[in-house]
Formats: C-alpha cells, structure tokens, sequence
C-alpha cells in the first residue's frame, strides 16, 4: 500500500462531511461515497467499475438491484491507465468521470466522450513551464527519465519538438517500465545499469523525470543497491525536475534510505490551497475510523510500522498500535498533513458534484414557483441529465478560488512549481518558489522566485551548469560537431572584421556602420570622428602658413600701393599686378574653407570657391605672358598688334578665361552639387567627415580647365622668355607656372591615394604650394629691386639693354 496516497481517501471524506454539513447545499439530501482500488490492473478496474454501476450480491452484469443509492458521478483515477480503462465503460452510459491525475489526453475521449471531466489543468501548461524553467537556468543537456507506457511516450513525443526547438537537447532517454516485473532478472539487471550509468553522467547536471510515483521508488532503490550504506548520497548531486503526477513516496523498509539525494528537487504539482479545516479534520482521525474504512487498518500497520491486536490470533507482537499515534509525525515520504494538489483536485470534484446537485434543486424550485409540471426528481435522477450542469459550472470554493471547466472540459487554472527540502532525520518539506498559469491576471504566465531555491548542498547555492560542453564565449562562435548532437559543439574565432557579444552565439555579425571591431572581437568600439580641425597639429601648421602667406601678400600688395608710380610698377600693367596679388590672397585665405568641420555651406563653397579664384589667378598670369609678347610684337615697324596693346587685352583675357570657370562651377553646383558626408568604410577605426565632390566629373573637368590654362600660360611664357628686354617678366612666369602645373600634376595622384583629412591635407598643400611659388616667382625680384635696390628702379634701367 502506497501510504501518502490514504490522503486522497480523507480529502474525500473531508469534502463530503463538508457538503452534508452545509445546509445551503440540497435540504434533505445527503451525500455518500463508495471507493474501490484499481491495483494497477486492467482487469481489476473493469470489474469494479461494473460493481459501481450494478449492485448484487454476486457479479451480474447489467443487473442493478440497490435502488436506494443513487451513483450520481464517478472520481477517478489517478493514472492514465485507470481513468482511460474506466471511461471505456463510464462513456457508453454517460456516467459524469471526473478524473483528478495529471495526464496527457486521449483522441478517444475528447469530443466524443462527453461524459469524461479532468479537475486538473492542460497538460500542456505543464510542458511550457519545463521549457520555461530549463532556459531560465540555461541547462541545454538534460536527461530524461520516462515511464514505458503511452502516456510517456506522448510525453516524450510532445516534450522534445519544444526542447529543440528552444536550443534545447536530451541527453538520454531512459524508459523505467511502471511495475518491475521480478520474473526476468536480465531485464531488471539492464534497465538497472542503464539508469545507473545515466545517474553518474558528469555533463548532465538536470534530470527530467516522468511518469507515476513508483519510478521514485525504482531510482532510489537502484542507488541503494549501489550504495547500501548511502556513503555516496551526499556527493550524488543533480537537479531534478518532477513532473505533476509524481510524488515523493517511500515504502517499507525504504522509509530508512530517506530521499537526500533529491535535495532540491523541482517539482510541477497541480495548484492547491492550503485548508486549515483539513489539518484539524486529519488531526481528529483515530480507530474509529476502522469502521466503515478498509483502508484504515492496513495505512495504520504500514505508516506506524506496528500490529493491531487480533483477538482471533494469541500472538504476541512487540509493535502492538495503540491508535494515539500522531498523523504528524510521519515524514513526508509516508504522509502529509498538507493538501496535495491531487488531493485538491478530489476535494474540488465533490464541491463540483455538489453544485451540480445545487443547480438541479435551484431550478426544480423554480419551476415550482411558476408551476411548471418538468420538476425532475432527485430519486428518478439519470448521471446522463447531469451534463448541462457540469458544462455551466462555476463557483468560487471555500479558499477563494473560481472552479469552472473550459471548453475542452478540463479545470481553468495552473500547476505551482515546489522547492524539495529533505532533512537528514529522513523528513523534507516542499516550498512554493513559482508557478506556471496561462490565466493569471498580471499577464505572467510563468514565474520562478531562483532566490527561494535550496539547491543540493554539493552545488554550493551556485546555480548549477548542465551544458553539453563549456559555452563559446563572447569573441567565439558555434561550430557543429559532426555526429553529436547540436547542443555539443566546438567553438572558433570569429571572423575577421565580426563580433560575438554573447555566449553560445551560432554566427558572428558585423558592427553597425559607425563603430569597428575591438582586438578580441566581442565588442563594438564607437568609430571617432574625424576630419582636419583648427586643433589639430597639422590643421595649426597649415592655418600658420596660410595666414602667414595671406600677410606676406597684403605687404607685397601694400608695396606696389606705394609704389605705383615707381617705373618697375608701371611697366608691368599696374591693374593687372594689383589684381593678380589680390587673387592670391584670396587663393590663401581659400584654404580656411578646407579647414574645420565640414558644413553645408562649407562644403557648398569650397571647391568652387577654390576653383574660380584659382582661374582668376592664372588668367592673370595668362594675361600679363600675352601682353609681354603683344607689347615686344608692337615694336616692330608696321606692325598691327599696337592697337591690342593695353587694358583692352589683358581684361578681354582675364574676363573670359574667369568665366569659363564659373560656367563650369555653376553648371556644377546646379547640377549635382558637394555636401556633407560621412565616410564609414575607408578607415576600419574612424569616422571620416568630409564633403562628397557631388559630380567627381565636374570637379575634375574644374582642375583641368585650370591646368589648361596653366598650360598656356607657361608654354607662352616659356615661348617669350629670351625676348630683348633688359626687364623680362616672361623668364619669372615660365618658373611660376613650371613650379604650379609641377605642383598639380602631383595632387591628382596623391589626392586619390589618400584617405580622409590626408586627402584635405593634400589640397590644402597644393593650394598653398601653388599659390606661394606665383607669389614668389613673379613678386619677389620685384619687391628685392623696390626695397633693397631703389636705385634700380628707374627708367634709364628699364630701357637699358643688354649687349
């Protein structure tokens, strides 16, 4: 005899003397309970299921003679099995079967046996808090122990499509037949040594277990065979995960053996309440319940381990019961004093009886009022007529809670999710840490307190790791091994320019666009960035230099002020001169839109700007070459260049040679106009700011319209350089734009082959370069002569020619 299970006996009780007790439940009835026990057997179910419904004094079936006792519904079974086995008979006569174990359903009584109810919730809810709590531990290698029947193969079935399908696997499944058949010692001795081996497996730390309460009792006893003297109890540390319709039970002499080795246990049990009336109902239980209880007298003998005395036998029995043994004292292995949620669920199912018997009165009553003939009577009662009140029920019992059946006729509700604490005095207690319901008004269907655990004393209260193999950390991921399973895996450097920032990543990934990857490649670093700033030491040397050029240009052009009327000023065309060193400043003080960050408006203006001021500077020098050659051609006799010789030329040349580029700049900006852009890809670490040409065509066809002019320029110069002239300009234009198309022909390919600022750095240079080689070519032996040699700058020396 199974001793925990006489409580569902007393819940029962309790619940009928409850109902008979209560005067608001059907005056003048009185209900009554018969219980007969399935053994585990099929054929033993059948036959008392006919006994329940066909009273004689010996077995005829379909014979009913016991007409004062009315069998309004049936509760039961426990098992699959049983309950499965009863309905076969209960269905084709209509009988209301409320069955109180946690089980699978069957196809076959679904929707086509109306009659079959379960005071239990959805098996289903069960599977999603498994799943629920193995991925918040992140156990990913998890044994499963199963009872060889349809119900755990329905199980394992159901269990394992959502086990993997949440990055989950087993790594066993050990079938446990539900009773030991001693007869074949072979196949006891294998599954023994099976289970034995999957105990001790060092990488699989949580076990499943499911099935019926007896497996407790196959695995404690295949560990004690290996350790009679329970020497390795203590080190035996897993983490078990029980199933609802598993409880801790020990019999006989096992109650010695004690249920250490399921320290901190987690077990799904159907949601109870606890009934303070019930302790005291169970408090109050002594021998007088041997009348009219079968069960008593062999509970008592088995949980007390003593005798009754028998008056027919003279023998003397050292352990005689006294019947003033405590209920209490028994561990919980052999009894509790709380409700069990099985327990529960029977003491719900007469509460449902009960109001179902209430509804029927209420409506007879009714229909008396208003006088109607259809008043049907408790004596004539049908179980079949019963239906419509079952499928309507709903009340809120003695604790609170709301019973009512969904529409698959099975109770609304959840299961709660227990702590095991075993104590070494053989006794353990189970806390409430959480629990699993779809229905639940916050909206949290699952809930785990991980703070209540006591885990096994070998684990520390460290929460314990059952992984295949370690986890692939951060900078790593996941590389299946062949063969294996896919929970076990090797784990290999991510690629390069990828990143893992968990464990157990499948595949790497790249950084979003404005950040890089780190050296260890679990982290993405922020890019800087970057662009040529006034802070920078490169952005200070060239901002120096530019000013430095810009007030060097301002003197020169403050010296031929001055000096306008000096011959030196005159003889060159004074406009063109002055409008030439107003370019170049101009050309300086452009390369302050290259510096700083890169707007709008800056972006919109610097090439453009760049560009025309650069033109306006070469035309000049264009114009100054043409006018020495014009002027040297004008001496000849008879000749026709006079009427061009003056400042007709030099702005006609000037004039044009400026709008063609702002033709073409415009065109640009109208067209596909720069602005602003971030470079991501050029540089792995930064950032570049900078400003996207817009048109690349453009701004190349600007930079060659202004070599072509400079072309022009130094092959006229170059072309007039030995012309007579005791002060010839054309020698100094010809180094001016030799130095200028040296220095341009050199950006184009430095300008491509560099990234970021260096690509502004480079332009800078070249403008500035450019601009300093005009100024100093052309400038400079005219500021040496105007300043250190005065007494050159006259008109005898102008004239003078050279032998």
């Amino acid at each position: 005899m199974l001793t925990k299970f006489y409580q569902h006996i007393l819940a029962l009780a309790f619940a009928v003397k409850e109902v008979n007790e209560n005067p608001k439940f059907c005056p003048n009835i009185t209900l009554g309970f018969h219980i007969y026990d399935s053994y585990y057997d099929a054929r033993m179910t059948y036959r008392t299921t006919l006994d329940l419904l066909f009273k004689s004094h010996r077995f005829v079936p379909n014979y009913k003679c016991d007409t004062q006792k009315n069998l309004i519904a049936i509760i039961g079974g426990l098992s699959a099995d049983t309950s499965f086995h009863m309905a076969d008979t209960l269905g084709i006569y209509k009988i209301p079967q409320l069955t109180y174990g946690s089980f699978p359903p069957d196809k076959n009584y679904g929707s086509q046996v109306p009659s079959f109810y379960r005071m239990v919730p959805n098996e289903a809810h069960q599977h999603m808090g498994i799943i629920s709590l193995i991925k918040h531990f992140g156990w990913t290698w998890v044994g499963l122990f199963t009872v060889d029947d349809n119900s755990g193969e329905h199980f394992l079935r159901t269990l394992e499509p959502l086990l993997s399908h949440n990055g989950i696997c087993l790594a066993f499944t050990q079938r446990i037949p539900q009773v030991a058949r001693f007869d074949n010692w072979v196949e006891l001795h294998d599954i023994g040594l099976n289970i034995y081996v999957h105990l001790t497996d060092d990488k699989a730390n949580a076990f499943m277990m499911y099935g019926e309460s007896m497996m407790i009792i196959w695995l404690r006893t295949i560990l004690f065979l290996r350790d009679p003297e329970n020497r390795e109890t203590s080190s035996f540390k897993k983490v078990w995960i029980i199933t609802t319709q598993i409880d801790f039970i020990l019999t006989g002499s096992q109650r010695s053996w004690g249920l250490q080795i399921f320290q901190g246990a987690i077990s799904f049990t159907i949601h109870s309440q606890n009934l303070p009336q019930f302790q005291e109902f169970l408090q109050g239980i002594k021998l007088h319940w041997t009348q009219g209880d079968g069960f008593f007298k062999d509970f008592w003998e088995q949980a007390f381990d003593c005798t009754f005395p028998n008056p027919s036998v003279s023998t003397e029995v050292n352990d005689m019961c006294t019947g003033e043994e405590s209920l209490q004292s028994l561990p919980g292995s052999l009894f509790e004093m709380s409700m069990t949620g099985h327990s529960y669920s029977i003491y719900k199912a007469v509460y449902v009886v009960a109001h179902v018997l209430q509804g029927i009165y209420l409506t007879n009553f009714k229909k008396r009022a208003i006088g109607n003939s259809g008043v049907l009577k408790f004596q004539d009662l049908q179980p079949w007529q019963l239906h419509h009140f079952f499928h309507d029920i709903s009340f809120n019992n003695s604790a609170g809670e709301t019973v009512l059946f969904t529409d698959n006729r099975e109770m609304r509700g959840g299961f709660d999710i227990m702590n095991m604490i075993a104590f070494p005095n053989k006794s353990f207690i189970q806390l409430k840490i959480g629990s699993v319901n779809p229905y639940a008004l916050d909206g949290k269907e699952f809930i785990i307190n991980e703070d209540m655990i006591m885990w096994h004393e070998g684990f520390n209260q460290v929460v314990p790791i059952s992984v295949c193999n370690e986890p692939c950390h951060p900078g790593n991921q996941k590389k299946r091994k062949e063969g294996h399973k896919f929970c076990c895996y090797d784990c290999t450097p991510c690629p390069e320019g990828k990143i893992s920032n968990q464990n157990d990543m499948t595949d790497c990934f790249r950084c979003p666009e404005d950040k890089y990857v780190n050296k260890k490649k679990n982290r993405c670093i922020s890019k800087l960035k970057t662009f040529l700033s006034y802070k920078d030491p490169v952005g200070i040397s060239l901002t120096t230099v530019a000013a430095a050029f810009s007030l060097i240009t301002m003197l020169v052009l403050g010296t031929f002020i001055q000096h306008k009327d000096t011959p030196i000023v005159k003889a060159n065309n004074r406009d063109l001169t002055y409008a030439l060193l107003i370019a170049l400043l101009l050309c300086f003080l452009s390369s302050f839109l290259f510096i700083g960050y890169p707007g709008k408006m800056t972006c919109l203006l610097r090439q453009p700007t760049f560009g025309i001021i650069f033109s306006v500077a070469v035309s000049c020098v264009l114009a100054k070459t043409i006018t020495v050659v014009a002027a040297f051609m004008a001496t000849k006799p008879g000749s026709t260049m006079r009427k061009w010789v003056g400042k007709r030329l030099t702005n006609t040349i000037v004039l044009s040679c400026s709008l063609i580029q702002v033709s073409i700049c415009s065109g640009w900006l109208m067209i596909s106009p720069p602005f602003p852009a971030l470079d991501m890809h050029s540089l792995t670490e930064e950032t570049i700011v900078q400003c996207n040409e817009g048109s690349v065509t453009l701004f190349y066809c600007v930079l060659g319209y202004m070599g072509l002019l400079a072309i022009a320029s130094f092959i006229v110069a170059f072309a007039a350089r030995k012309l007579p002239d005791s002060f010839n300009e054309a020698k100094f234009i010809t180094f001016s734009m030799l130095l200028f198309c040296s220095v341009w022909l050199s950006f184009v390919p430095s300008y491509l082959s560099t990234k970021g600022k260096s690509m502004v750095v480079v332009e800078i240079f070249s403008i500035l370069s450019s601009s300093a080689g005009l100024l100093g070519c052309i400038f400079a032996p005219k500021c040496y002569i105007i300043v250190l040699k005065p007494e050159l700058n006259n008109r005898e020396q102008l004239i003078k020619r050279k032998m």
